[in-house]
């Protein structure tokens, strides 16, 4: 891990003006740095959160800082303002909202923000969605088709979801509900910095793209150590069955029960440090209002641009990699393959059309590709069933849908409002096994698939259902600090949890 300081201009540079600001936050940093807690790239995205969200910081050493942000704020404020290079569109474009009734305004807020950009073309906001950092979760926004915006993709890069079906009775998951248990213990790692001491080896990191950008040779290593694992947050694998509810010649399946492997993972720190650096840049580059500041973009005409589209695909081969790590382990164990396994990334952009022929770039941030018969997953929650759809290709939803049930209550919220006995009560109710998992993650915390399911039928057509039966994520972890950038005391990795 590198270990370069922080200097005053790498402060400038996200946004710390005032004096006091960029003494203080130096002297954390580099006190970090030198005690090798932190690096620097790790840093920066965390210091940038905490200028625009100083309350979220509330444990030291953080909480300083915060409290003399929020001193300086004003002047600081009217400093970063006069940076701002790009002006936003004086009202939003009109876009279309699925669900509105259960969207929070703060996700609202940040959409109109979005299709304010100079850049943006068109956009839409799915059922699940809720507020996020610049674009919000379940957004999906069309750009100028040489405009990438890292923010609207997301931290955790090409975040998917994958689904085995196997040809085993159903009743196999509760004569072996044991032995299936043990197989996501034996076959699964998670947690912040996690992976395995001897990784399975993969033919992805013999292709000359680990050699195209300074950025990538430097992550390949992690990149390694991390593959088949899964990160924090709401990711998951767990076992269930699937009903599918009629027989479609293109699924290649038979109406019926069968037991089923469903996992949700993105590209671990590889992807988050992407992300991370190219957001940096992007925001040292673009310059736009404070409000607008996480949605600063890369042109892909310049050397920036199209490292950001070489790491971002990547990341998408190496997160579909990591899952096929995870199903291989799993069918290994059964000895016996998939009848099928399907996949979609939700945290993306792509070179689209719209409905005109427009080219544009499409960002979908928490938000699953629905093209006409296009396949793709939405999970509910570790209680609630997810369910296997085709797209509709609903041009006004830039041919998309929802990725989940969607939040009803922030992290910080579920953790001081719920209760573990309640959860024990539910997850019992409904005959699911928990291994791992937090408050932040309970059943409670998430809207009602159904209902989310309800809001874009126009946009999806429901092929199969997925009950979960035994679940695993990863174990409580102590955090420093509470904001998006929250870091491991231990591994010195910085957690996002945005997907």
């Amino acid at each position: 891990m590198r270990r370069t300081k922080l200097r005053n201009q790498d402060l400038k540079k996200i946004g710390y003006y005032e004096i006091p600001l960029l003494k203080l936050a130096g002297k954390i940093a580099n006190k970090l740095i030198g005690q090798k807690q932190s690096s620097k790239e790790e840093l920066l995205p965390l210091l940038q959160d905490l200028l625009d969200h100083p309350d979220n910081y509330t444990e030291p050493p953080f909480d300083v800082l915060a409290q003399k942000v929020k001193e300086h704020q004003p002047a600081n404020d009217l400093k970063r303002q006069n940076e701002a290079q790009y002006e936003l569109k004086p009202e939003p474009l009109s876009y279309p909202v699925f669900g509105k009734e259960k969207i929070e305004t703060g996700a609202l807020k940040q959409m109109d923000t979005a299709m304010q950009l100079p850049i943006s073309l068109a956009g839409a906001l799915m059922p699940d969605a809720h507020q996020g950092y610049g674009l919000p979760i379940g957004g999906v926004l069309a750009t100028q088709h040489d405009r990438v915006i890292p923010y609207a993709v997301g931290v955790d890069i090409a975040c998917r979801m994958c689904l085995s079906v196997f040809e085993l009775e159903a009743d196999y998951l509760s004569k072996k509900r044991n032995h299936l248990k043990n197989l996501l213990l034996k076959n699964t790692c998670f947690g912040t910095g996690k992976g395995f001491e001897k990784p399975m080896h993969d033919d992805l990191f013999d292709k000359p793209v680990w050699r195209e950008t300074k950025v990538i040779r430097d992550l390949k290593r992690k990149a390694i150590q991390q593959i088949g694992s899964s990160g924090t947050g709401n990711h998951f694998v767990e076992w269930g069955t699937i009903d599918i509810l009629e027989d479609n010649s293109e699924l290649g399946l038979p109406k019926g029960q069968y037991l089923a492997l469903l996992s949700h993972s993105g590209s671990r720190g590889f992807g988050a440090n992407i992300a991370g650096h190219y957001t940096n840049i992007a925001m040292e580059k673009t310059k736009l209002p404070k409000h607008a500041r996480h949605l600063a973009w890369l042109d892909l005409n310049t050397q920036e641009g199209q490292e950001y589209w070489i790491g971002m695909h990547l990341a998408g081969e190496y997160a579909s990699a990591n899952h096929h790590h995870i199903h291989q382990k799993m069918a290994q164990s059964l000895e016996t393959q998939p009848l099928k396994m399907i996949e979609n990334h939700h945290n993306f952009a792509w070179r689209e059309q719209l409905a005109d022929g427009t080219e544009v770039i499409v960002h979908r941030k928490g938000a699953t590709p629905a093209h006409e018969n296009e396949w793709g997953i939405i999970p509910g929650s570790m209680t609630a069933p997810g369910y296997l759809v085709q797209g509709k290709g609903k041009a006004e939803a830039v041919f998309s849908a929802s990725h989940g049930a969607g939040r009803q209550l922030s992290r910080n919220q579920a953790k001081k409002t719920l209760d573990e006995d309640d959860v024990q009560r539910v997850l019992k109710q409904n005959g699911v096994t928990l291994i791992g998992g937090d408050l932040d993650e309970a059943p409670m915390a998430y809207k009602n698939i159904d209902e989310v399911m309800q809001m874009q039928q126009a946009l999806v057509k429901v092929v199969g259902k997925f009950t979960p039966a035994i679940v695993r994520m990863a174990d409580k972890e102590k955090w420093m600090g509470r904001g998006k950038g929250r870091r491991n005391e231990k591994t010195g990795d910085i957690s996002f949890n945005e997907t």
